[in-house]
Parts: structure tokens; C-alpha cells; sequence
């Protein structure tokens, strides 16, 4: 049902394969779009998106911890422990 394409890189420039099976992966998952990045362009994307960390005090236990969001006073952040107790 479905042939690999060749598709253009919008980072590098380069032709990549988009292969029957990813084709089908994607179909599967309900994607809409064909990738826009090769494989290479994809992961070197993935890992410069490092998340900053923010410096909290767990409402639940008063431990400091870090969190991947900037904390507002008027909401509880909660250490990784407590956090999955409440779920």
C-alpha cells in the first residue's frame, strides 16, 4: 500500500528516504504530515532542547527540589516523591 518517498530536509537541505514502514507507523498514530526533517536533523534538534530546570520547595515535604516549569507562588509544586503519592 504505501512506496518510500523522497523527501527534502528543510534544516540540511538533503534528500532522505521516508520508508514504507514509517509511512505506515505514521498512518497507524493518525500523523498528518509527512516529516519535514531527515533522521540526522531530527536528533541533533532533539537533544539541543535541553529544558531548564527552576528551583522549588515541595508544598507536601519542604524539600527543595527542581522543576522543569517556573514556579507561581500561587500554586503548589511538589518534589518528585510527593508528586506521584497524590496520583
Amino acid at each position: 500500500m504505501y512506496n518510500d518517498k523522497t523527501l527534502v530536509c528543510k534544516e540540511c537541505g538533503e534528500e532522505f528516504i521516508f520508508s514504507a514502514g514509517e509511512q505506515e507507523f505514521y498512518a497507524e498514530k493518525g500523523f498528518q504530515n509527512e516529516p519535514t526533517r531527515c533522521k540526522a536533523c531530527r536528533s541533533k534538534r532533539d537533544h539541543s532542547t535541553k529544558k531548564e530546570l527552576y528551583d522549588a520547595v515541595c508544598a507536601e515535604c519542604g524539600q527543595t527540589t527542581r522543576v522543569p516549569f517556573k514556579p507561581h507562588l500561587d500554586k503548589p509544586v511538589y518534589c518528585s516523591k510527593c508528586y506521584s503519592n497524590k496520583k
